[in-house]
């Protein structure tokens, strides 16, 4: 199957972010992309890949039973 490549535009609606949050992740190396000729571009499966790993992790307690 061929990589679906999205532009900064795109993977900004995607994810439901500004295309200046998206643009920051790119500059600091934290979001998957690519730069081609001056333009930033996702791998769609990378990015979604990417994005399930920054969930916050649950924190997982016992309750605490009355006696």
């Amino acid at each position: 199957m061929p990589v679906k490549w999205m532009t900064l535009k795109q993977i900004a609606a995607h994810l439901q972010a500004s295309k200046e949050k998206v643009y920051k992740l790119c500059q600091r190396g934290r979001i998957p992309a690519s730069k081609i000729g001056g333009n930033w571009l996702f791998d769609i499966k990378e990015v979604d890949r990417w994005a399930k790993q920054q969930r916050p992790r649950k924190k997982w307690t016992r309750k605490k039973t009355k006696k």
